[in-house]
């Protein structure tokens, strides 16, 4: 029974709406790139990877819209009402940019839209061509477009593994996965959108201290676009 629990697959093929385990398929796309879609059961991890390039979340939601889907040993009482969904930003601001990303919906603190109702997560999701910068506390992340100007996917100063930037540092500088700077990606975006070059300080000084005790590194991945290139949905119109 957590095969069907733990992620659910939902495909779209011929106006028939499928329901699988495993890996996310799809078979839309937008504009050439593969939209690919990942509905995580409440309280499961919702997983989103891209092989090439990295993640630009299309749309995330939180409720149901679906008498089937995560219904496995649940009560009619909890699956019926199917008018019930909500976006969640956090998605989009943890993800974005990432090659990777793994998130425990049970630490998400996603409002109820629906009491009494058992929910699940539905994201949206492409992988776009992207450049990444990752800079040690302490040094210069360098960002480089030799053809077209840059377009900051996501910036992060913390800490969300605990091997990054990690030679020569004690463990306890190591063990906090879950440092983000609040300010990182808009300051980033001030600072080096639209540019061909760009260079950015790592430190405290510049995107004070999210974490005290932990060793933080600034990543960055971005794209270098054209008029042609898609550009990654902007979280600050979600809210």
């Amino acid at each position: 029974s957590c095969i069907f629990c733990c992620c659910l697959t939902v495909v779209l093929l011929n106006s028939r709406l499928l329901i699988s385990a495993g890996i996310s398929l799809s078979m839309n796309h937008i504009n050439n790139q593969q939209l690919k879609t990942v509905v995580t059961c409440d309280g499961f991890v919702q997983h989103l990877s891209c092989d090439t390039g990295v993640i630009s979340v299309q749309s995330a939601t939180y409720g149901r819209t679906s008498s089937q889907i995560c219904s496995f040993g649940r009560p009619q009482s909890q699956i019926s009402n199917t008018w019930c969904s909500i976006n969640v930003p956090v998605i989009y601001k943890r993800c974005n940019g990432l090659r990777a990303c793994g998130l425990n919906t049970q630490g998400l603190s996603t409002p109820d839209p629906c009491f009494g109702t058992y929910k699940y997560y539905t994201t949206n999701y492409i992988c776009i061509p992207a450049e990444t910068s990752v800079t040690c506390h302490g040094g210069y992340g360098y960002l480089k477009c030799k053809n077209g100007k840059t377009q900051i996917n996501t910036a992060n100063y913390g800490r969300t593994d605990k091997i990054t930037c990690s030679q020569g540092r004690p463990s306890e500088q190591l063990q906090n996965t879950n440092c983000f700077s609040p300010n990182a990606l808009n300051f980033v975006s001030k600072r080096c959108e639209g540019k061909s070059s760009c260079s950015i300080l790592a430190s405290n000084s510049v995107f004070s201290d999210p974490c005290f005790g932990t060793f933080k590194y600034l990543y960055i991945a971005y794209s270098c676009f054209n008029n042609h290139t898609i550009k990654p949905v902007n979280t600050d119109e979600l809210y």
